[in-house]
């Protein structure tokens, strides 16, 4: 008796690519099984580190206060999580942030939020800060801002909502540092034919500037690899940095950086 011959599985858009993910380790998993999921093999070596800041004191306080605020921002996703671990050892819940307006910077963080039992009033356009200050501009005059972020960040919503009359009080939930630890990973795989990308991705600046401390004066080792960024914002970082921007995402999230990808993908697979 014969036997039926399996039909071939479709070719997956990422087949056969080698793609290098360098979000923080806790961070990683979403982004690396989309990209499994569309047949790539994914390396993840960490080229930030999430870490609690040196004191959570002005946190705290604000946190305590929250009743002399009209409006929370926050964006990150690794600023809610760390806000809201201050708040359950404040003993406060999510009725203390009822009489607030929260504003996230994009779908991720507002996700965040909302799991955590909270409203969002306010996702911008586009999910950078340029866009947050333009959401907000109208809305802030002689308001309260609170703004959570990392303690490393861009000034552009404090600075700017400032100028449109807001009074505007920033606090460090977390930091960000190189992972001295991926240090020799990330340099075995560039010199390793087996494990060395085609691709890397860069979802935040951070992500870019860690990366060139990371490499050290080794630009000529990406010959041949494709980077690809999230957004303008990481894009300016690479290129600030002497880096090429070969992938840049329309919409500034996970999933509009993998679209980019496999576009990008299929673009050259037709050239």
């Amino acid at each position: 008796m014969k036997r039926r011959k399996q039909p071939e599985r479709p070719r997956l858009a990422l087949t056969g690519v080698r793609v290098l993910v360098g979000r923080a380790r806790h961070q990683a998993s979403a982004l690396s099984g989309e990209l499994r999921k569309l047949g790539a093999t994914v390396l993840e070596i960490p080229f930030i580190e999430i870490r609690m800041p040196r004191s959570f004191a002005p946190l705290d306080s604000a946190l305590k206060n929250l009743g002399g605020y009209d409006w929370l921002i926050l964006t990150s996703v690794n600023g809610v999580e760390a806000m809201w671990e201050r708040l359950a050892k404040l003993k406060l819940t999510k009725t203390n942030l009822k009489p607030l307006r929260i504003a996230a910077i994009g779908p991720a963080t507002k996700k965040a939020i909302e799991d955590r039992g909270a409203k969002v009033d306010v996702v911008p356009n586009e999910y950078v800060a340029e866009s947050v200050v333009r959401s907000l501009r109208k809305r802030v005059k002689g308001k309260r801002v609170l703004l959570v972020r990392a303690k490393v960040a861009r000034d552009v919503i404090p600075r700017e909502l400032r100028k449109s009359g807001a009074h505007v009080d920033v606090v460090e939930a977390y930091e960000t540092v190189v992972p001295q630890s991926s240090r020799t990973r990330l340099r075995n795989a560039l010199a390793n034919p087996r494990q060395r990308p085609q691709l890397i991705t860069f979802t935040s600046s951070s992500t870019v500037r860690n990366f060139v401390t990371l490499l050290g004066p080794r630009a000529a080792k990406l010959d041949g690899i494709r980077l690809a960024s999230i957004g303008p914002v990481t894009s300016s970082t690479l290129r600030e940095l002497g880096l090429c921007v070969d992938i840049e995402a329309e919409a500034f999230t996970i999933p509009g950086l993998l679209k980019a990808v496999v576009r990008d993908i299929a673009s050259r697979a037709q050239s």
